[in-house]
């Protein structure tokens, strides 16, 4: 399979080009065909429409949940607080947990530092995941967690997660930035 590849996306008018209809028409049962359906609800009723948060509230809404957590980069704190300021007022009981928490230096797991000299504290995804576990959130956001760290809070998490923002320090938090870009495009691309 290399959908990328592929020019005519024949798939967008039914045409099953790797054999899985009849297994995907089993695949989404339960919690999964929930999810599908209330996904399926805000794009087709809120296309272009409403912004990622929104989508968020409205898919939280439609799926009857009531606990929200996220997991967010120490970076984004204040994201974070104006993040859980909107859900709240949504009616959401929000639980959250700083990528820090734990307090555990990176030492304790002999990784590197940014800065050669000092205290640094490790992020703490799998703490992240546990802690918001305990809360017994419904569903998990992603706010800016590390590549990898977002990866084991996913891993981890007992609920469903989504991802509200990717970190990426350099581009704004935007990493589409890099194939929109010619001049970046070209740099990332071996010859």
């Amino acid at each position: 399979m290399k959908c990328d590849l592929c020019k005519e996306k024949d798939c967008r008018k039914g045409k099953d080009c790797v054999a899985v209809k009849e297994e995907t028409l089993q695949a989404y049962e339960k919690e999964d065909r929930l999810i599908m359906e209330a996904a399926a609800y805000v794009e087709g009723t809120y296309y272009l429409q409403k912004n990622r948060v929104e989508e968020l509230i409205l898919f939280s809404q439609k799926m009857n949940y009531k606990r929200l957590g996220f997991a967010f980069c120490i970076g984004l704190a204040q994201e974070a607080s104006v993040l859980g300021d909107i859900l709240r007022s949504h009616g959401f009981d929000v639980y959250s947990v700083c990528c820090k928490t734990g307090g555990v230096a990176k030492e304790n797991f002999n990784l590197p530092k940014i800065k050669k000299e000092g205290y640094e504290v490790s992020c703490n995804p799998i703490m992240q995941a546990r802690l918001l576990d305990k809360k017994e959130t419904e569903l998990n956001i992603i706010l800016g967690l590390c590549l990898g760290h977002d990866i084991l809070f996913t891993r981890h998490s007992r609920a469903p997660v989504t991802t509200l923002v990717v970190k990426d320090r350099l581009l704004a938090h935007n990493p589409c930035g890099a194939l929109y870009s010619n001049y970046l495009r070209k740099k990332l691309i071996k010859s």
